[in-house]
């Protein structure tokens, strides 16, 4: 069994590799130059750094996967969310997907060759190792775009505050949106980003109302879509946008206000768990150790002489 496995790894391999090589390092211009003999002009080539080099690999890769429109689309949103806007971001994914999912096994089966364990174990594990492979990108993609949307999260009252600011002090809702992710820059980096990319959507020449649902679709966070829900309505019936921001700001305050204490709240309950099996343990080594010892010593002695 353990040779089957081996001759179909190594099989494996073989056709992936020569079928690798022959789409991405056959070179046509040398094969017509022996023909023809004609040499044509060569440029110098720069080096390259490493990196790049796995970066184009990885997106050649993705090029010979097969997907559909609607997964597509799915993981180009979710690339969004989490900041990868690249041009060739989805194709490294993919690429990345296929690379993983082959040397991840080739791994595993490299590591449980010598074994003791079953065939059927040792097929498992290379089975496992592929899921993980295969997987374990979109997984970083979710990990990635969890924690932008926090830091985005995080950022959105100074933000709201700045905002207000600048409304309230004579200028536009566009002049305010650029002013936000100029000052912003440095302390918050994300929601800046997402600021400036309206204001270029605005500059590009799309309306108000579908640059923010724009803003709302990218970054997927509930209080930033509230806030565009909020200008959006201000705009469309003509109210005050200093006034509707100020009411939105305080409403957050009260929310962040109502969250923090639903926090508070909590904290006893989750100190439960490591108050007993962290804490009491070693008041009971510090309070009835010493008695335990001084029972043992001398308690127990006596009684065995009685």
């Amino acid at each position: 069994m353990t040779l089957a496995v081996s001759f179909v790894v190594f099989l494996a391999i073989a056709l992936i590799g020569a079928f690798v090589g022959m789409r991405m390092w056959v070179k046509p211009k040398e094969a017509i130059e022996r023909v023809t003999g004609v040499s044509p002009v060569r440029q110098e080539e720069t080096p390259r750094h490493p990196s790049l080099i796995f970066h184009e690999l990885m997106q050649k890769l993705g090029t010979m996967v097969p997907v559909s429109p609607r997964d597509v689309s799915a993981m180009q949103r979710r690339l969004i969310r989490a900041g990868l806007r690249g041009p060739h971001a989805l194709k490294v994914l993919y690429g990345s997907k296929v690379a993983f999912g082959i040397i991840f096994p080739m791994l595993m089966s490299a590591a449980v060759s010598n074994s003791p364990a079953d065939a059927s174990n040792k097929m498992m594990a290379v089975i496992a190792a592929a899921a993980v492979g295969f997987w374990g990108p979109n997984e970083y993609v979710k990990i990635v775009s969890q924690r932008r949307q926090k830091r985005v999260q995080r950022g959105l009252p100074n933000a709201l505050d700045l905002l207000v600011v600048c409304v309230e002090s004579g200028l536009g809702l566009d002049q305010a949106v650029m002013q936000v992710a100029k000052e912003l820059d440095a302390a918050h980096p994300e929601i800046s980003e997402e600021f400036a990319l309206v204001n270029l959507e605005l500059k590009a020449g799309k309306r108000r109302a579908e640059a923010l649902r724009n803003l709302a679709e990218r970054s997927a966070v509930e209080d930033l879509k509230k806030l565009v829900a909020v200008l959006i309505q201000a705009d469309r019936f003509g109210t005050g946008v200093a006034q509707s921001l100020r009411a939105h700001a305080d409403f957050m305050r009260v929310q962040a206000r109502q969250v923090a204490e639903e926090k508070a709240a909590k904290l006893g309950v989750k100190l439960v768990f490591p108050i007993f099996f962290c804490i009491l343990p070693s008041l009971f080594v510090v309070t009835v150790g010493p008695i335990a010892v001084r029972i043992v010593r001398e308690l127990l002695p006596m009684m065995q002489n009685i």
